[in-house]
């Protein structure tokens, strides 16, 4: 049986987000950048100053990766951009859908090698309507396809598993990779059934220990699972809707965790009062930081 463990933690941001997702932590400037998607708008946290600020999007933007000392990569529903830090001046990169203009994109995370695996899916959620692309440099291959809701797409330290799940399927999945490319050389097959639980699976992140840290959307938790899929620990959050994890510090042993309101009528976000808000866990983690974009 997982352990339990009441929150330990704090609210990092107070700022309420319609959907707070993907969220990445930058060494060299020690600052956290994550989206309210829906909001069309990226927040930072510099914690030197412990700033945070909002920078407007014209776009749903859902995924940043960190590409050098002055550029970073956004993911967003009108394909992927190059965005200079300093300015936030957004040049495009590569189209991801130009034959799917209803979709969005999603969860997207940076392997080991430096290539980008971004989920996309419907604006309103639609069957099937979504897919998970490999992107390196300026080339887009679509890896796994008919997803409706991508999400926990995360890697093993080596770069030689790779997982994601479709939340409305609610099963993670795992599939073996090229470590040197990040492309999938097998089958993706089952590792957890999420269905005979409480809420679904959202975003995931692994550690430097090879252990899965998942936010349970809609179950009000954080749950930590090893790499043959046991349920090691279970952490509660004050918000029900937790959306995604991400390891912070320069030493990447902090977790901060995003939230929403989405899809809560005004009873719903009363009850739910810090939904929207971003939180640290408050226990210490061995994370790994996120490996940058390549070129």
């Amino acid at each position: 049986m997982p352990s339990h463990h009441s929150f330990a933690g704090n609210v990092l941001v107070d700022h309420r987000l319609e959907l707070g997702e993907g969220p990445v932590y930058d060494k060299q400037t020690h600052t956290i950048w994550w989206f309210d998607i829906l909001g069309k708008a990226l927040w930072s946290l510099e914690l030197d100053t412990n700033t945070a600020t909002r920078h407007e999007l014209p776009f749903m933007g859902s995924v940043l990766a960190i590409v050098d000392d002055e550029r970073q990569l956004i993911a967003s529903d009108s394909g992927l951009f190059l965005r200079d830090r300093a300015s936030g001046a957004l040049t495009p990169f590569v189209e991801l859908e130009p034959d799917r203009p209803g979709n969005r994109s999603n969860d997207g995370r940076v392997h080991p090698s430096g290539a980008l695996w971004i989920g996309t899916m419907g604006k309103d959620a639609a069957d099937g309507a979504g897919a998970i692309y490999h992107v390196a440099g300026r080339k887009v291959t679509r890896i796994f396809d008919k997803i409706s809701i991508p999400n926990s797409i995360c890697f093993s330290p080596d770069g030689k598993i790779g997982y994601f799940v479709d939340s409305k399927v609610n099963k993670l999945m795992r599939v073996d990779l090229d470590p040197d490319t990040g492309l999938p050389v097998g089958e993706a097959r089952v590792l957890i059934d999420g269905t005979d639980r409480e809420g679904v699976f959202d975003g995931s992140v692994v550690d430097a220990e090879g252990t899965i840290w998942n936010a349970r959307w809609d179950g009000g938790a954080i749950d930590r699972y090893d790499a043959e899929g046991r349920h090691i620990a279970r952490y509660e959050m004050p918000a029900k809707r937790v959306t995604c994890p991400a390891f912070f510090g320069p030493d990447a042993d902090r977790l901060m965790v995003t939230s929403c309101w989405e899809g809560l009528d005004e009873a719903g976000r009363t009850s739910d009062a810090l939904c929207g808000a971003t939180f640290e866990l408050g226990i210490p983690v061995k994370g790994q930081h996120a490996p940058r974009f390549r070129l």
